[in-house]
């Protein structure tokens, strides 16, 4: 059996780093707008989508479909804060209200793409399959270090982003106290356009690298959505680093618990770490409990 162990790793790793771009994206929407966007999902199988009709309808190189796709999906991000969020925010509607209109465009985005696409699966065809390297006796594909690589840099550079850009400074100021950054004078509504806009494209990047190895389908953003929520939970739904650390985490406990489990009580497995999380310590592990501010 401890053979098995670097393999799971492996694909812990790998399935973390999906998690993570998902989770970022949410953690950074949630910061900036303090109210679940459950539609985040749909951003996952949109951007494969939108790939799938640059690169494979039109005909488009890959990488600037890839481009294509996640800028589509950030535009669109930032479209749905504007056309439904914001004005639900100008009348006074409470999280309830936008918990409830986020279920609403979930359901409506993902019944869109059913209608234009089919119900039939896609695929893309870049990479074609072969032989998995050998690394510590774990066997990784070269689409699936592509995968944690670019997940990698792209965590690295969003960590950069906000840590020393004017615009992640701000970000942060947000996520902290909107109402403090507001008398300011930052302009706290386009700071939330923009937390949707680059949290969008984080999830669209982590559609096209799970459209690259799998299927394209409608529903294929529930499942990681799921996944990417409760990593941002684990980690601190407040905390980009703590949503990528909690995701790396999601994605090893998942993993390693099939060592002697079935492989069908992963789902469960996540969950059980969940609960633990929100019992133990709701706030998270990079969490910050703010009591009445939150």
């Amino acid at each position: 059996m401890i053979d098995v162990l670097p393999q799971l790793i492996a694909n812990g790793i790998i399935a973390g780093s999906i998690y993570a771009l998902i989770a970022s994206g949410f953690s950074l929407i949630y910061a900036t707008n303090r109210f679940i966007h459950f539609a985040h999902g749909t951003m996952v199988a949109g951007s494969a989508y939108f790939v799938y009709l640059f690169f494979v309808l039109v005909g488009l190189n890959f990488f600037v479909s890839a481009i294509l796709a996640v800028l589509c999906t950030s535009v669109l991000g930032a479209l749905l804060y504007s056309i439904v969020y914001r004005p639900l925010q100008k009348r006074g509607s409470s999280h309830a209200i936008l918990l409830i209109a986020s279920l609403g465009l979930y359901i409506l985005l993902e019944n869109s793409l059913l209608l234009i696409f089919g119900a039939d699966v896609k695929t893309l065809h870049l990479i074609p399959v072969t032989k998995g390297m050998e690394f510590f006796t774990a066997i990784i594909t070269p689409l699936q270090v592509m995968i944690v690589l670019t997940a990698f840099v792209l965590l690295v550079i969003l960590g950069l982003f906000m840590k020393y850009s004017k615009i992640g400074m701000i970000i942060r100021a947000v996520a902290d106290n909107a109402d403090l950054a507001d008398t300011s004078g930052i302009n706290t509504k386009r700071v939330q356009i923009i937390g949707f806009a680059i949290g969008s494209a984080l999830a669209g990047v982590a559609g096209i690298l799970i459209g690259l190895e799998q299927n394209i389908e409608p529903t294929m953003g529930t499942h990681l959505m799921i996944k990417g929520f409760a990593g941002a939970i684990i980690g601190g739904v407040t905390s980009i680093p703590g949503s990528v650390l909690g995701s790396y985490l999601l994605g090893l406990v998942e993993n390693l618990g099939i060592w002697y489990l079935p492989s069908g009580y992963k789902d469960a497995i996540a969950f059980v770490l969940l609960f633990l999380f929100l019992l133990v310590r709701p706030q998270g592990i990079l969490g910050v409990n703010k009591g009445v501010r939150e």
